[in-house]
């Protein structure tokens, strides 16, 4: 029997499919006026923030396909999903394609939590396919200036159609976000310095997406249909749309700049079509820059929520070790490449334990997930095997590579007199030690290369920058 990717909970939990379709009906009876039935409920991978459901609700007279946003129940942000609701109707109002808004509540009383109802549009999310497979080939050819007419469409918004928008300058909201997690980093601290030093002028504000990037997009063979996940809207530069779409994250191991389908000059010739000018390349970099260390905080953020038992998760807790590939992403886009890798000495198995060794024993939980929980289950739990078996990968090439990389990390922090990351970070923020210093720059990438190598060794092939 194949394991379903829902587990069965308690009657009247709402995180229970069967509760949450026995609410979704009876909400929806009294929207459309006739009884609903919940069918085809199946939660949809992906999603760290919010949980996204997919079903159908049939009438006497119609099936409707609709799409259930909702807050994981007792993580209620009412404010937040409103906002997003009320961004989401005033885009489809101006022309942005995004999915028709059915419904929305900051009620959690009526299905468990804060949620948002939309109609469900034909298409494809996986960043990886769209980027990747034959089906897509021609909408790649066109997506980037696409996307630019669409970031345009955004910011031409009005703001009053979107009442309460948050304004907030960019490097103190970043500040405050990274010094919250109480963990300072030298990358950081050296990208914060240049984003200051290389600030760009202003320019209006407009409404800006927050979150507009590849994996966020719904797209057919013959192109982009609908923007998704509006939580992060808020006023600002609408530059920073742009920048976050070129952030070498979202590209997924491609190297055109736009999201992986296209070149920026694409990109911004799109935005021009709409918009009437064209945005300058250089203020796009410099958001492009702020983006990627945004990510690094924000990996950090998702993987708090975890260690502070929040929402025990273990996607949660592995997108915690992608802050270095953030790390090394600034770096590259700072100009500083990673240069000649050094050599891996792994640590020698010890004979105390015997056989199977650590790494053995590592090795074999990680090929029963690959090989036997992702290919019996479905959806969420197929998902999660997946990135159970990436942690054990991790957790395995750590144990054999620590030693080596921790006497080189001691002697780094040694030259300038510090125990420890943290008081590497702070002097670089006091101005003790030059952010700019050519031997400070060595050293810290050096020190994310080491992380990479055990995080995600691959990553350091990924083209682009």
């Amino acid at each position: 029997m194949t394991i379903t990717d829902e587990t069965r909970r308690p009657t009247g939990d709402p995180a229970d499919r069967a509760v949450l379709a026995e609410r979704l009906a009876r909400r929806l009876t009294g929207l459309f006026g006739e009884r609903v039935e919940v069918v085809e409920l199946h939660r949809l991978t992906g999603g760290a923030s919010r949980e996204t459901w997919s079903f159908t609700a049939r009438t006497g007279s119609a099936a409707h396909r609709l799409v259930l946003r909702r807050d994981p129940p007792g993580t209620d942000r009412a404010d937040g999903m409103a906002m997003e609701a009320r961004s989401i109707a005033a885009a489809e109002r101006n022309g942005v394609p995004v999915p028709p808004l059915v419904d929305y509540s900051t009620d959690a009383a009526a299905v468990g939590a804060p949620y948002l109802l939309t109609r469900h549009v034909d298409g494809e999310t996986l960043a990886r396919r769209l980027l990747r497979d034959p089906e897509y080939a021609q909408a790649r050819r066109k997506l980037a200036a696409e996307l630019g007419r669409a970031a345009a469409r955004v910011h031409a918004i009005p703001v009053t159609d979107v009442p309460g928008l948050e304004r907030r300058d960019p490097l103190e909201h970043l500040r405050q976000l990274y010094d919250e997690l109480g963990e300072p980093l030298p990358s950081i601290e050296i990208a914060l310095h240049w984003l200051t030093k290389h600030r760009p002028a202003d320019v209006p504000d407009t409404v800006v997406h927050g979150d507009f990037r590849n994996g966020n997009m719904i797209v057919a063979a013959d192109g982009l249909k609908a923007v998704l996940d509006w939580e992060e809207v808020h006023l600002g530069d609408p530059r920073e749309d742009l920048g976050w779409l070129c952030v070498k994250s979202w590209r997924f191991g491609t190297a055109p700049a736009a999201g992986g389908f296209g070149s920026l000059d694409q990109l911004l010739d799109g935005y021009a079509e709409v918009a009437g000018h064209r945005p300058d390349p250089g203020a796009v970099r410099w958001w492009q820059v702020y983006g990627t260390a945004r990510w690094a905080v924000g990996c950090r953020q998702m993987a708090e929520r975890h260690l502070s038992g929040a929402v025990p998760s273990v996607e949660l807790a592995a997108i915690g070790r992608r802050v270095c590939e953030q790390e090394h992403d600034l770096f590259l886009a700072l100009g500083h490449p990673v240069g000649e890798l050094p050599d891996l000495v792994q640590a020698p198995p010890s004979d105390l334990h015997g056989r199977p060794t650590s790494r053995e024993l590592l090795d074999a939980v990680s090929l029963y997930l690959r090989a036997d929980v992702m290919s019996g289950t479905t959806g969420r739990l197929s998902f999660n095997a997946r990135v159970a078996a990436n942690v054990i990968d991790t957790v395995a090439r750590e144990l054999e590579l620590e030693p080596e990389q921790e006497r080189r990390h001691h002697e780094r922090l040694a030259r300038y007199g510090r125990a420890d990351q943290a008081g590497l970070a702070l002097a670089i923020r006091a101005g003790v030690i030059d952010p700019e210093d050519p031997a400070l720059l060595a050293a810290v990438r050096a020190e994310i290369t080491d992380r990479v190598l055990v995080a995600n060794p691959n990553y350091l092939s990924h083209p682009g920058e």
